[in-house]
């Protein structure tokens, strides 16, 4: 299952990778938001990120109008690896040597057919795990020890 949100800025985009995901046969649940009124993108990045990070959903897409604000929301979950990609190479290599757990894109910034393109590839690539499993364990490790420490 996947979980996809964006905010008024990334909403065109999502309906677009939405559609991509339904002619896929892929299983995707809208968290919103589902009109063009102004929202604040921490509200629906939360919602993704949280599911994914519970265990609740396998992976998340969130749109906003760069990426980059949803991205930092969603990496403040614990397990999340959000990875902001612009275009086809970026999101393979998120899968394949981060095992992104959350594609993040722009609204603003890519097209429609780019943005189907980037979550094809994305969907499509398997994590390659060797070397790249061991950074993903230090990754692991030290949100670990930051929240040991957090006050």
């Amino acid at each position: 299952m996947i979980v996809i949100a964006s905010d008024h800025g990334g909403l065109n985009l999502k309906d677009e990778i939405k559609a991509l995901l339904s002619e896929r046969g892929v299983a995707c649940e809208d968290l919103g938001t589902n009109n063009g009124d102004s929202v604040d993108y921490p509200d629906f990045g939360a919602k993704v990120a949280q599911r994914v990070s519970q265990g609740n959903a396998d992976l998340g897409i969130l749109v906003c109008g760069t990426g980059i604000g949803m991205s930092i929301v969603a990496n403040k979950f614990p397990g999340i690896r959000a990875a902001l990609a612009t275009d086809v190479f970026m999101a393979t290599m998120a899968k394949e040597h981060n095992n992104a757990n959350i594609l993040v894109l722009g609204g603003r910034v890519i097209d429609g057919a780019t943005a189907r393109a980037m979550v094809a590839a994305w969907l499509d690539t398997e994590f390659a795990a060797g070397r790249h499993q061991a950074r993903l364990d230090k990754i692991a490790a030290l949100e670990k020890d930051l929240r040991v420490q957090a006050p």
